[in-house]
């Protein structure tokens, strides 16, 4: 059986890899390390995990795969060895995301280890890359905010039922903050509220502008401010753009029913009739998108929601796990969201 490792297993999106792979089907969880807890059970370090009975290291044992929830600017160099040696990696992190490495360098303010190996890397959003990502040796898992933002544009753009240039309002919990504390993330700060944040720019926009421009076919200019939001986790998405004449003509029936056919074989992705809420999808694998037309300002409304630790981050890597070792690609992760 496939052994499967994860660095930054103490953070929360490394917990939330191990919840996943205890119970799938066709890999084996055999190491894990972290910053905190060196020579604690994950199973003590978070009760939630007691079955785990794996020690946590500074350095994981030879694995087959290694999964990565470290910070962005350490993932690259702690994974450049994994990536030498052939072995599967997937990195939670942004440092293999963008393609442009000037891009990279402008907003994560580091220079690349390794920059040649950018091209290399395959974005990991499956319902656009699905053929790269089978079989690939290096996937960049996305983003949790583009991931949502991308899932709700990503029609629109490709069946040209917008103008250029989109608008993505986001809301998500305190979790995508990452477990280290802070003042902002602060039940006392946080809760009761919600505040706008990066007004001049956030780190993740350069993923959704990379990824729509490359369905357009030309530079796709966005607009993004992101809010932090008194829940733990999930994300709200909602974007706007102006209707092309295709899309005016289309309606929103038409604009519907061409979500649903650009969809219509995702396994996580569900086009729904009312706007979604993050409850709905809290806890599981799954995107909700709803779009809809504003036949007043003749704009596309389109709102998605999903858990910022799944879809967002740990699932969507254990997805793209799947896929490049060929198994069943919802192994794993059939899981229904938690409710209330």
């Amino acid at each position: 059986m496939t052994s499967v490792g994860i660095l930054g297993a103490t953070g929360y999106a490394g917990a939330e890899l191990a919840r996943i792979l205890y119970r799938h089907p066709h890999v084996r969880l055999a190491s894990v390390a972290g910053a905190e807890g060196i020579g604690e059970r994950l199973g003590d370090f978070y009760p939630h995990l007691h079955p785990l009975d794996l020690t946590i290291k500074h350095e994981l044992d030879d694995v087959d795969v290694v999964l990565a929830a470290l910070p962005h600017k350490v993932a690259a160099s702690l994974l450049l060895p994994w990536i030498d040696r052939g072995k599967l990696v997937l990195d939670l992190s942004a440092d293999f995301r963008l393609k442009d490495v000037a891009t990279y360098e402008q907003w994560y303010g580091v220079s690349h280890p390794r920059p040649e190996i950018l091209e290399k890397a395959v974005y990991g959003l499956p319902e656009l890359h699905r053929k790269d990502i089978a079989g690939a040796r290096l996937i960049a898992c996305p983003g949790c905010y583009p991931t949502s933002a991308i899932l709700a544009l990503a029609p629109a753009v490709k069946e040209g039922l917008i103008e250029n240039g989109v608008i993505v309002d986001s809301k998500s919990g305190t979790s995508g903050a990452g477990r280290s504390p802070s003042l902002a993330t602060m039940l006392a700060e946080a809760g009761e509220g919600i505040s706008a944040y990066a007004l001049a720019g956030h780190r993740h926009m350069p993923e959704m502008a990379q990824e729509l421009s490359l369905l357009a076919g030309e530079p796709v200019l966005v607009t993004f401010v992101p809010h932090l939001a008194p829940m733990a986790r999930g994300i709200l998405t909602t974007g706007y753009a102006s209707l092309s004449k295709k899309g005016l003509d289309a309606g929103e029936s038409g604009v519907r029913e061409a979500y649903r056919e650009f969809y219509r074989d995702e396994p996580f992705l569900r086009v729904v009739d009312t706007p979604p809420q993050t409850k709905h999808v809290r806890g599981s694998n799954f995107c909700a998108v709803h779009p809809t037309v504003d036949p007043r300002t003749g704009r596309l409304i389109v709102v998605s929601c999903l858990d910022n630790l799944m879809k967002g981050a740990a699932g969507q890597a254990i997805q793209d796990m799947n896929l490049a070792l060929g198994l069943p690609e919802t192994a794993g992760l059939e899981g229904l969201g938690l409710y209330p």
